[in-house]
């Protein structure tokens, strides 16, 4: 409870900063004033435009997620299973990892134009290299000895994927997921306002068209707000999930 209060007094210092900081400059076009953000924001949040384009980001960045865990948990464990391998292919993804986004934009542009596939393409790959090293480093350290027993003991392949590779690599999956998850919501809502046809980085880029600050202001607040639910609610999903292998 205090944590908390303390977050809301945070949040009423930064408005007062805001607000005061909007009286000083007086160029509404620069930095509105919250009144007036928080009055278009009230207006946005449950209009049925603003709630279509929400969902469209969302299942986006959902269908990102499920792409970018799925190959990237799969490749990081055949690279971290097998060293060779590893060593082969890490050049690659990390050359892949450090082109800039403005490039990937490019690249989708001149192949499907505008629509959601652009989006998506440009977010899984700037986060597929961050879970595929993330599980090869899961994979290295788990304990040879277990998996020494493991063979001794004839224990089912079955059984040993399940509890010591998963098992160990649940604490590394988390963590990709919280890396992430924020990453790929900011990255479609940049590739949605560059080369998207629908969702919340479109209405952005249409504020922006009609020189519509104060709209810019609270349609970014709808994304953080929307961005930090969504965020929150996979995590507890995967939490969850992950009980199966490692104890509350």
């Amino acid at each position: 409870m205090i944590q908390f209060l303390r977050s809301l007094v945070g949040i009423a210092v930064f408005i007062a900063i805001w607000y005061l900081t909007a009286f000083i400059l007086d160029e509404a076009i620069i930095l509105p004033p919250p009144n007036e953000v928080f009055g278009i924001f009230f207006n946005l949040f449950f209009d049925n435009t603003i709630i279509m384009a929400a969902f469209h980001t969302i299942w986006k960045v959902v269908l990102t997620l499920v792409i970018v865990m799925f190959f990237g948990v799969l490749v990081g464990l055949i690279l971290g299973m097998f060293t060779p391998l590893y060593d082969m292919f890490r050049p690659i993804i990390l050359i892949i990892q450090a082109v800039p986004v403005v490039s990937w934009l490019s690249l989708v542009i001149f192949a499907w134009g505008i629509g959601w596939k652009g989006p998506v393409f440009i977010a899984v790959l700037s986060l597929l290299p961050i879970a595929i090293l993330t599980t090869v480093a899961g994979v290295k350290s788990l304990d040879n000895r277990l998996i020494e027993v493991a063979k001794v003991y004839r224990v089912p392949f079955k059984t040993v994927f399940k509890d010591i590779y998963l098992g160990s690599l649940v604490p590394f999956i988390i963590a990709v997921v919280d890396v992430t998850i924020g990453q790929a919501w900011k990255v479609i809502l940049v590739a949605e306002y560059l080369a998207g046809n629908n969702g919340l980085g479109v209405l952005i880029l249409a504020a922006r068209w009609e020189v519509n600050i104060p709209q810019v202001y609270a349609l970014t607040l709808i994304a953080v707000i929307i961005g930090l639910i969504a965020e929150r609610l996979i995590k507890i999903g995967l939490r969850r999930l992950s009980l199966r292998w490692v104890p509350a």
